[in-house]
């Protein structure tokens, strides 16, 4: 499968990058993760508006859901002949209220459900398309989850947003990339089941027997360089930053 970067700042999008998304895709399917602030733009790079098969919200916090919002408007009213055929968007309880809710005025409280098929996420596994997706509770102040995306006997990790948990280390098991958030600086903030740093990002990696870390979320406030630096302190794999347009393929 390839994964592509589509967006990778943490909290606000940076000068170089929108917020979270990321595009995988295998076997003509494809899969995006997040669309956080400013990733609907940055994602018609990368595919068409009416190309993606499925989407999973990892949580609802708004630098990881809230360009689902544009998506809606040209889904709903920019499509030729109508609106666009219903595509599955997986999120946490509550999403197609939110979305509804940050929209604002939409016609009825029913009407994103005519192009998108929403459903709540749970610990699990599921298969969509060639993709087999399993789903983790992590450890944040709302509701959210990291996920272990497999196809063609490989494997990716995401960890979502997340403090230092066990189902981190369960999802990022002998993964081949680990695309892992590292929003915090060692020894500068200590926030417990908030975020991790580029340290606990390492440390997750070489428990795990990650093979590849990717560094992202890291918002436009903390260094990144500083983030890469402790992650290669602790884990002897190759580790990256993640930069919006990148392709890994895993």
């Amino acid at each position: 499968m390839n994964l592509t970067v589509v967006g990778c700042s943490g909290s606000f999008p940076s000068a170089d990058s929108a917020c979270s998304s990321y595009l995988f895709e295998s076997d003509g399917y494809r899969l995006l993760v997040d669309m956080g602030n400013g990733a609907l733009g940055e994602l018609q790079r990368h595919v068409g508006l009416y190309d993606l098969d499925a989407v999973l919200l990892s949580h609802l916090h708004a630098d990881h859901c809230i360009d689902m919002c544009g998506y809606f408007v040209a889904r709903y009213y920019r499509h030729e002949g109508g609106p666009a055929e219903p595509i599955p968007v997986y999120g946490p309880t509550g999403t197609e209220r939110r979305l509804s809710i940050a929209y604002g005025d939409v016609p009825d409280e029913k009407c994103m459900s005519e192009v998108f098929d929403f459903r709540t996420l749970e610990p699990g596994s599921f298969r969509l398309g060639p993709f087999e997706v399993a789903v983790r509770a992590v450890s944040h102040p709302v509701e959210a989850y990291g996920f272990r995306i497999e196809a063609g006997g490989r494997t990716a990790a995401y960890s979502g947003d997340t403090g230092p948990c066990d189902a981190l280390l369960d999802l990022a098991r002998d993964a081949d990339l680990f695309l892992c958030e590292a929003s915090f600086t060692a020894g500068k903030e200590d926030i417990p089941d908030l975020h991790l740093n580029g340290r606990q990002a390492g440390e997750t990696a070489t428990a795990a027997g990650a093979g590849r870390l990717v560094l992202t979320h890291i918002p436009p406030w903390t260094n990144p360089a500083v983030n890469l630096r402790d992650a290669r302190d602790v884990f002897a794999g190759p580790v990256d930053l993640a930069r919006a347009g990148a392709v890994y393929e895993v």
